[in-house]
């Protein structure tokens, strides 16, 4: 069977104003190099999730393998992505595996998966226009930040554990951003940890003791997740989860239009499958006790300084990725990370997340001198980092969920009976 893709030219060069398209390739050990770039800009920041939530780091690298290679096929090899660890989970996982254990969070997971998959199958036939009328730039933008700030006392938990690491390695992650160019610029956080790594070791922090007992060639440890039938209590970890989807929704449709900037606009019909893609790959890694997924940025910043949007390079990435989370060594080497350093990086990343948030507001020119966006972005801020709180039943609705439903529905209600009134 031919593969899909044409070869770009000499398939050794690309020109001054050439990009290698999805369709096409360079040679294979230039095109397995260039996987090799997306596995260490996606490694990053997947193998944190793991760290920070107490999943198996082998299971989570696994899964992002697996789920970049279906999104590859769901996408009919046109979307070129890598699906890794989505931060957006962070807070909802620590509040269930907190209550109801490691088997609820990966519930929530999977309920996560899928509903966006539904969201994906619903776009992909009526388009998605209704997500932008639903979450407008400001909405988005609320949602995204409060989802960021919401964790700065878990970064501030881990940073105080081992201050001095945590200032060397935030300290080399900020430095690490204007001190290299290109690629090298753009692994800020992997920089991070490796500096404060050693740091750490120099210290006595680094504990190698599940090193020496860890296998090199094995299965990853898989959990299955909590069944709500058996146990309907699960269900009450449902409103921390499900505000996740927009997020999810917002990262996936920003990634799609970054993509089409950069390469053919006809990727945006995609978009559908992008988010049918991500909810399997999500709905696979909580069924087998992997984290959730998303389209990473950290890659785009690699096809950006290549011009390479080959997606034969992130089926090498995805390969990769499989091959590593059959390592319970390399597994057990990243859960060595201590703290301290954990730390460092999270003040940095946590407040990047909620840095999106506000750049979404920017780059759709959202004019804060209305009060419907006024409000909208206030109040679901203040509640999101706030962690304000709201019981009914069983349920428990945190500052996430309730930041969520804040900002849809106060634009929404504001801008109808602006309209109403016509006082807009």
């Amino acid at each position: 069977m031919a593969l899909p893709w044409t070869l770009h030219g000499d398939g050794k060069t690309v020109g001054a104003n050439d990009v290698v398209a999805p369709g096409e390739r360079l040679n294979w050990p230039i095109t397995i190099g260039v996987g090799a770039q997306h596995v260490v800009a996606m490694f990053g920041a997947t193998f944190l999730v793991p760290l920070i939530t107490g999943f198996p780091p082998s299971t989570t690298i696994f899964f992002s393998g697996i789920g970049t290679i279906l999104f590859l096929l769901v996408t009919r090899n046109k979307l070129p992505s890598y699906l890794g660890s989505s931060f957006a989970f962070l807070a909802p996982i620590a509040a269930a595996t907190a209550t109801a254990g490691m088997g609820s969070a990966l519930f929530g997971i999977l309920a996560v998966g899928l509903l966006l998959a539904i969201v994906g199958a619903i776009v992909q036939f009526t388009g998605a226009g209704w997500i932008d009328a639903l979450m407008p730039p400001v909405v988005s933008g609320a949602i995204v930040a409060l989802i960021g700030f919401n964790l700065a006392p878990a970064a501030k938990n881990n940073f105080s554990e081992a201050p001095l690491t945590a200032v060397i390695t935030l300290a080399a992650v900020i430095l690490s951003t204007v001190i290299f160019r290109g690629i090298l610029g753009r692994l800020s956080i992997f920089i991070g940890v490796i500096v404060g790594y050693i740091a750490a070791l120099v210290q006595g922090q680094v504990d190698f003791s599940g090193v020496a007992k860890a296998a090199w060639i094995g299965l990853p440890p898989f959990t299955l997740p909590t069944n709500p039938f058996e146990n309907p209590a699960v269900l009450a970890v449902l409103p921390a989860f499900l505000p996740v989807v927009l997020v999810l929704i917002a990262e996936n449709v920003g990634h799609i239009r970054g993509v089409a900037q950069m390469t053919d606009k006809s990727v945006n019909k995609f978009t559908g499958r992008a988010l049918l893609a991500d909810g399997l790959a999500t709905m696979l890694a909580g069924f087998g006790g992997g984290s959730g997924t998303t389209t990473y940025g950290e890659n785009i910043g690699v096809m950006a300084a290549t011009r390479i949007y080959s997606t034969a390079a992130y089926w090498v990435a995805g390969i990769v990725a499989v091959l590593l989370g059959l390592s319970p060594k390399i597994g057990a080497v990243i859960y060595t990370i201590p703290v301290g350093v954990l730390g460092g990086v999270t003040t940095a990343l946590y407040g990047l997340i909620g840095i999106i948030g506000v750049k979404i507001w920017l780059d759709n020119k959202v004019d804060f001198s209305k009060p419907v966006n006024q409000f909208t972005a206030a109040t679901a801020l203040i509640i999101g980092i706030a962690d304000y709180t709201f019981n009914a039943g069983s349920l428990t609705f945190n500052g996430i969920a309730l930041g969520t439903i804040a900002a849809i529905v106060i634009y929404h209600l504001m801008t109808w009976v602006a309209r109403v009134r016509r006082t807009a």
